[in-house]
């Protein structure tokens, strides 16, 4: 009996040593595996890419234009009655963190209304939430195109052609330059606790 239980102890130690080996070989691979708090199916490079949007100053611009540094990306509009301007307002939040540990970082908001989105309509929204945030709209086929490259959802609802509202997804998406999209924030998620998750991305990128 004791030959059983011996043989059954080597093998749990050996099945724990190879999980134990599949985590350190996936933290090798991942060198942001410390940093991240869920699994994105598909992998990081399943999400974002090239985008080419409007800015408030009426100029097209594209991803590599707006990237240029650590970059929060959300995906709202202005006409939304709180979800929006508290989520664009949290984000600001954990931008004036970071820079308060020494991390320079940008907040981006793209609208997914560009129908009532102008540019100038973005300016004034982007002023009120945050000097650094950079507000983005365009035509309906770019925003289309910005939002599948994201995996966001949005739908115009039926209503008023003025008052109309949009459903939307709410993640706030985390950018860096030459790498691309490499996690993704979700609303319950605080302002410290997203700077703290930026700040470990910055540091072993």
């Amino acid at each position: 009996m004791s030959r059983i239980f011996a043989v059954v102890a080597a093998s749990v130690a050996i099945a724990g040593l190879g999980a134990a080996w599949i985590a350190t070989q996936n933290q090798n691979t991942d060198a942001f595996a410390n940093c991240r708090t869920s699994t994105i199916a598909g992998g990081a490079g399943a999400i974002g890419g090239p985008f080419e949007l409007v800015n408030t100053k009426g100029q097209i611009v594209t991803d590599t234009d707006v990237v240029t540094e650590p970059t929060l990306i959300y995906f709202g509009y202005t006409f939304c009655p709180d979800v929006c301007p508290l989520d664009n307002a949290r984000n600001a939040e954990a931008i004036d963190i970071l820079a308060q540990k020494g991390v320079s970082a940008t907040p981006v908001f793209i609208s997914i209304d560009p129908e009532r989105d102008t540019p100038e309509v973005m300016a004034d929204f982007s002023e009120i939430i945050h000097d650094k945030l950079i507000g983005l709209t365009g035509s309906a086929e770019q925003v289309k195109a910005a939002s599948k490259a994201y995996k966001t959802y949005y739908q115009k609802q039926d209503g008023d052609d003025e008052y109309y509202l949009v459903n939307h997804s709410t993640y706030t998406y985390l950018v860096l330059p030459e790498l691309g999209f490499v996690d993704f924030f979700k609303r319950e998620e605080t302002a410290q606790q997203m700077a703290d998750r930026v700040g470990c991305f910055v540091e072993n990128a």
